[in-house]
């Protein structure tokens, strides 16, 4: 098991300040979320032009990894359907630029359910994005944020997309806290599909969802990890801090610390 960050926790980093506290905190990769002002990261100046050799150089040479590619791409948005797949492919072009497996796309808008999601219109965008995604020997996962928390619907889905290269990314959080799942329930429905994870904890505070660091919420992570583990789960843990969205909470420098800490604690408590 490898552990990485989502640079979703880190908005206002450097590229540099991001491949630093990679490697200082001890991580295995970084799980790609916009860089700075620029959430495409196939158009960040790290990823573009001469840059990208250097930043491939970059990376091998501190032994660090692209652990997933997450994306701005909705599968739902009919309107956006051109686009969408143009942007999906330009994500696949640069993960296999970066030796990554793992572009991450949406079903849903939020990481609540929304309203109005065409579930056939999702499975063929799937289908289509799996279909091209071949050329580029990736895979496409799709999360479990909106109606796709439900890891039963979420699984009825994946049976109807005829592709080896499809996957999930199992985010702990949303089917626990959004549908009351037990992680033992979403894990047994999904575990053939997973190929990435994201992990984040919160509390229900005065009946608001309140993000929490690692630890300091009551989302069942260790759990969670220990089903991995059973299993010989060998992918990406990331921790996917939302301070993009949510500015008000902590600071990343003492988040991707304290995280890394506490699951290789998790993970050392495990393997004796």
């Amino acid at each position: 098991m490898k552990i990485s960050f989502s640079t979703v926790g880190c908005p206002n980093f450097t590229w540099d300040e991001i491949i630093a506290t990679a490697k200082d905190f001890g991580y295995d990769g970084i799980e790609l979320r916009g860089i700075c002002d620029e959430l495409e990261v196939y158009r960040a100046s790290p990823f573009t032009g001469d840059n990208l050799r250097l930043t491939k150089k970059r990376l091998d040479d501190l032994n660090l990894e692209i652990s997933c590619i997450s994306t701005s791409c909705y599968l739902f948005d009919k309107k956006a359907k051109d686009a969408t797949i143009e942007a999906a492919e330009k994500h696949m072009r640069l993960a296999k630029e970066l030796g990554c497996k793992y572009i991450r796309v949406l079903g849903d808008e939020w990481i609540t359910p929304g309203e109005n999601v065409d579930e056939e219109f999702v499975k063929e965008m799937l289908c289509m994005l799996c279909e091209i995604a071949k050329s580029y020997d990736v895979d496409v996962l799709i999360e479990t944020n909106g109606i796709w928390a439900n890891s039963q619907k979420l699984a009825a889905l994946l049976e109807k997309v005829p592709y080896q290269n499809v996957g999930v990314v199992w985010d702990i959080h949303h089917p626990y806290r959004f549908f009351n799942e037990d992680v033992g329930y979403t894990y047994s429905n999904l575990k053939e599909y997973i190929k990435h994870v994201h992990v984040k904890d919160s509390k229900i505070e005065n009946g608001k969802l309140v993000f929490k660091m690692i630890g300091e919420g009551d989302v069942p992570i260790d759990k969670a990890i220990n089903l991995l583990i059973k299993d010989n789960y060998t992918g990406y843990i990331s921790l996917e801090w939302v301070k993009r969205w949510f500015s008000e909470l902590e600071e990343p420098g003492v988040v991707f610390l304290g995280f890394i800490n506490k699951i290789k604690a998790l993970l050392n408590k495990i393997n004796k």
